[in-house]
């Protein structure tokens, strides 16, 4: 009988691989607008990406609040659970959306290595991805009041052209989520972070990006 179970249940196992591994893979990598009200929290924008972008895909939120993408950042991406989780999880579509927490005068005094630790962060996480995989690169939401040190003149005049000259340089693709929030500040209650109806615009505008250039 125990034989019988652990044999029905490997095949379970085994089932439940082959088929999240039919499904392409998208990794949401970012700070608290991605992490939402929780990982698995319905109105974050993977979650509702999930909802709008179907079956055909198996997307995972990886976010962690009040992280940097600068190694020296007060909060390093690079320190966190979900770097590695990222790696091991192989995804065939991998988003960005850092840089928010780096406009904070703490962190920014490290601007000249912005480039190079996001140039490292795709780096690391290519040699994981599949050799067809592609690489998004999110132009931050607005900040619509600077808020716990986040700087929108930081965020638009510097790292905002960095993230350009990043994707140009990596062959990584852009996708703008400043501009369709720009106008709805109403959206971001705190200045900084967006309302569901927000993340849901964030979530359609990834959305169409990623099935446009499929």
């Amino acid at each position: 009988m125990k034989t019988k179970i652990l044999l029905l249940a490997i095949a379970i196992f085994s089932f439940s691989q082959a088929y999240s591994q039919s499904k392409i893979k998208i990794a949401c990598v970012g700070n608290s607008i991605t992490q939402g009200p929780g990982r698995d929290h319905q109105e974050s924008y993977p979650l509702q990406l999930q909802e709008i972008i179907g079956d055909d895909y198996l997307v995972k939120n990886f976010g962690v609040s009040g992280r940097t993408l600068l190694k020296k950042g007060d909060k390093p991406y690079w320190n966190e659970p979900q770097f590695k989780q990222v790696k091991r999880f192989s995804p065939d579509i991998l988003i960005i959306k850092l840089g928010t927490n780096d406009s904070k005068p703490q962190n920014w005094i490290h601007k000249k290595d912005f480039k190079q630790d996001y140039l490292d962060l795709i780096s690391a996480f290519k040699t994981a991805m599949p050799q067809n995989s592609q690489v998004y690169i999110c132009i931050p939401v607005p900040v619509a009041e600077d808020n716990w040190g986040i700087n929108e003149k930081v965020m638009s005049e510097e790292i905002r052209p960095l993230l350009l000259e990043i994707a140009n340089e990596t062959g990584s693709k852009i996708i703008d989520l400043h501009s369709p929030l720009k106008e709805h500040p109403d959206l971001l209650p705190d200045g900084v972070h967006p309302n569901k109806e927000g993340l849901g615009i964030m979530a359609q505008t990834i959305a169409t990006e990623i099935t446009s250039s499929r």
